[in-house]
C-alpha cells in the first residue's frame, strides 16, 4: 500500500505541472513536500487504528486541518496572493458541506429507524423465519445490490449493516464477511446507475455517456460482485442465529414507524430528482426531507407520543462525518498543491485501460471523488468504453480497503470494533478477484464484442 502511495507522489514530481483553475505547482517545493510526507504518516495511523487505538477521524482531521494551515503560511512567507488559497478553500468547504450534510441526515433517518423499532422488526421477520447465517448473508448482499442503484451505496450500506448487526451482536465470524458483503455489493449496485454512486454522478453530469450507457456496466459489476459474493460465503458460519419467539415476543413497530420509512424514501428521491431536474445539491433536498421529519415529530409530539428527533440526532456517528471532514481537507490540499492533477499523467505511460484499472487501486487509497474530478478535469482523448471502465473501477475499487468508500466508511462506523481495516484485508483477496472478473467482463463486452 505504502509503496503505490509512494509511486503516485513520485509521478507527481516528476513532470511538469500544467496550471488549471487553482491547482498551483508546489509538489517540489518543501510545502508540497511536507504536506505528502504529513498525509502518508496520517494515512499510517488511519490504517492502523486499531494498533494505536485512535479513532481515524482523529489523525484525519488533523492532517486536512493542519496541511492547509502550512500552505497559509507558505503563502505569506513567499509573499504570494492569497487569492487562489481563498477560492479553493471556498470551493473545498461547498463540496465538504455537500456530503457532510447529506451523510448527517442520512444517519438521522437511520437513527430514527432503529428508535422506531424498524430494524428490530425486520430482523424478527427474518429471523422468526428461520433463516441461517448463510441465507442471511446472501439476502443481505442481494437488497444491498439491488436497493443502492435507487438510493446511493452509503445510505443502503448503513441500513443493511444495521440490521445484520442487530441479528447478532457477538458472531463477528458472521458480522466481517457480511459487512464486506454488503459493502462490495452496495458499491457495485451504485456503478451501474448514473445517480447509485458520486462518481458515476459526476461523469453522467459531465456528458460522458448517457443514462443508458452506464446500464451496460450491469453484467460487469454483477459478476464481480457475485464471485466476490461467493468466496465470502466460504467463511460465513453453519447454523442459525439463536432466537425463541417465547422470550423475545413479537416486535412491533412504535407509532410513526412506516411514515418514517416513506419520509425516508421520499427524502432520497426529491435529493435526485432534485439535483438532476432542479439543478440544487443534493444535499439540499436531504436537508428538506430533515425539515419533513422534524415536522412529522413535533406532529407526534402533540398526539401525546413520546418522540424526541434531537435524541436521534445525538446518535449520529460524529466520528464518521469528522473522518470524511478531515480526509477531503487533506485530499484536497493535495489538489491544491498539484499531487492529484498528475495522476492522469499515468495514461501516457501506460495507457487508457491500464490506467483506468489502475483508479480503481488509487481511489481506495485516496478517495474516489478526487480521482475522479481530476480525470474529468484533465480530461483524456478517450472514447465511451474507456470512459465506463473508469467509472466502474472509481465506484468499485473503493470496496478493496475498508475505508475507500463512502459505504465502508459508514459501515465502520456502524460495527466499530468489528468491521476495521484489519478484519477487512484478511479478505480483501476476495474483493480484488471480483474487482479484476469485473474488469476482464468490462474488457470482453466493450472492447471485443462491442456489445454496449
Amino acid at each position: 500500500m505504502r509503496y503505490l502511495i509512494m509511486l503516485i507522489f513520485s509521478f507527481s514530481i516528476s513532470f511538469a505541472s500544467e496550471k488549471g483553475g487553482e491547482v498551483m505547482n508546489l509538489t517540489t517545493e518543501w510545502i508540497g513536500i511536507v504536506v505528502a510526507a504529513i498525509f502518508v504518516i496520517g494515512y499510517y495511523f488511519i490504517a492502523t487504528e486499531e494498533k494505536y487505538e485512535i479513532n481515524k477521524a482523529k489523525p484525519a482531521l488533523f492532517v486536512g486541518t493542519f496541511s492547509f494551515l502550512l500552505i497559509g503560511i507558505y503563502f505569506t512567507i513567499n509573499g504570494l496572493d492569497p487569492k487562489p488559497l481563498h477560492n479553493e478553500l471556498e470551493k473545498l468547504i461547498l463540496e465538504i458541506a455537500e456530503i457532510f450534510f447529506f451523510l448527517f441526515v442520512a444517519m438521522t433517518y437511520i437513527e430514527t429507524l432503529i428508535e422506531r423499532n424498524v430494524f428490530d422488526v425486520l430482523k424478527y421477520k427474518l429471523l422468526s423465519k428461520g433463516y441461517t447465517y448463510k441465507q442471511l448473508y446472501w439476502i443481505s448482499g442481494f437488497l444491498a445490490f439491488w436497493l443502492s442503484p435507487v438510493a446511493d451505496n452509503l445510505t443502503t450500506a448503513l441500513i443493511l449493516s444495521t440490521v445484520v448487526y442487530t441479528i447478532d451482536k457477538d458472531k463477528t465470524s458472521f458480522l466481517v464477511p457480511s459487512a464486506i458483503n454488503i459493502v462490495v455489493a452496495a458499491n457495485a449496485g451504485g456503478a451501474w446507475s448514473p445517480f447509485g454512486d458520486i462518481t458515476t454522478l459526476m461523469a453522467w453530469t459531465a456528458g460522458k455517456g448517457e443514462f443508458v450507457d452506464f446500464i451496460f456496466l450491469f453484467p460487469a459489476v454483477t459478476l464481480g460482485y457475485v464471485l466476490t459474493a461467493l468466496l465470502l460465503s466460504r467463511y460465513v458460519p453453519k447454523g442459525k442465529p439463536f432466537f425463541d419467539m417465547n422470550l423475545t415476543g413479537e416486535v412491533k413497530f412504535k407509532p410513526g414507524a412506516k411514515t418514517v420509512i416513506w419520509l425516508g424514501v421520499g427524502t432520497i428521491i426529491i435529493a435526485v430528482v432534485g439535483h438532476q431536474f432542479f439543478h440544487f445539491p443534493a444535499m439540499w433536498g436531504m436537508m428538506f426531507g430533515l425539515s419533513i421529519l422534524k415536522l412529522y415529530a413535533y406532529e407526534l409530539k402533540r398526539q401525546g407520543e413520546e418522540f424526541d428527533i434531537y435524541v436521534n440526532m445525538k446518535k449520529v456517528e460524529n466520528d464518521t462525518l469528522l473522518f470524511f471532514f478531515g480526509i477531503l481537507s487533506a485530499v484536497g490540499a493535495l489538489h491544491f498543491l498539484g499531487f492529484l492533477e498528475y495522476i492522469t499523467k499515468l495514461y501516457d505511460i501506460i495507457g487508457a485501460t491500464v490506467g483506468n484499472i489502475g483508479v480503481g487501486f488509487i481511489s481506495a487509497i485516496i478517495d474516489n471523488v478526487p480521482v475522479m474530478s481530476a480525470i474529468l478535469k484533465a480530461n483524456p482523448n478517450m472514447d465511451l468504453a474507456q470512459w465506463m471502465l473508469v467509472t466502474m473501477t472509481a465506484g468499485i475499487g473503493g470496496s478493496l480497503i475498508s475505508f475507500g468508500s463512502a459505504a465502508g466508511v459508514g459501515v465502520m462506523g456502524r460495527m466499530k470494533g468489528i468491521y476495521t481495516f484489519g478484519s477487512h484485508m484478511k479478505l480483501a483477496w476476495t474483493v480484488l478477484a471480483g474487482y479484476f472478473l469485473s474488469c476482464l467482463i468490462w474488457y470482453l463486452q466493450f472492447e471485443l464484442m462491442r456489445l454496449y
